[in-house]
């Protein structure tokens, strides 16, 4: 028994080496970013998508159908169908990505998420930073 406990510890070494090796390269910190938006149909998602690629402020952006969510609202659980938006783009570019979401969404307070994209295929990431200006600092 102990030996096969050893050959699988073993295994599981050079499984998470190997891993370790061929994970794609880091992403510089703070430089990319997936962002998070909900919205309550297609035209509102399309209308917001399309704007953020137009300006710049978005690479891509993929349209997810069929989400639920179930929020407390004013003192009440609702649940509701809704589509998710992820967006990829340049931190640098956060600031005016949620002020065209906030700009261009129907709710009173609108969801926008944003997550560190810490590693990732490097051409893609380099695309992002192809599409997507990087914002000067002020």
């Amino acid at each position: 028994m102990m030996r096969y406990i050893s050959v699988f510890l073993g295994l599981l070494g050079v499984y998470f080496l190997t891993l370790t090796m061929t994970s794609p390269e880091p992403s510089p910190p703070d430089h990319h970013n997936a962002v998070y938006v909900t919205v309550p149909n297609e035209e509102v998602a399309k209308k917001i998508a399309h704007g953020l690629v137009k300006e710049q402020l978005a690479a891509c952006v993929n349209i997810i159908p069929k989400i639920t969510s179930v929020y407390m609202w004013k003192g009440e659980i609702n649940e509701d169908s809704e589509l998710l938006l992820m967006i990829k783009t340049r931190t640098s570019r956060i600031e005016d990505l949620t002020a065209y979401v906030k700009a261009n969404h129907p709710y009173e307070v609108c969801e926008v998420i944003a997550v560190p994209i810490t590693a990732g295929n490097k051409p893609y990431l380099n695309w992002i930073d192809e599409v997507v200006p990087n914002k000067a600092k002020q």
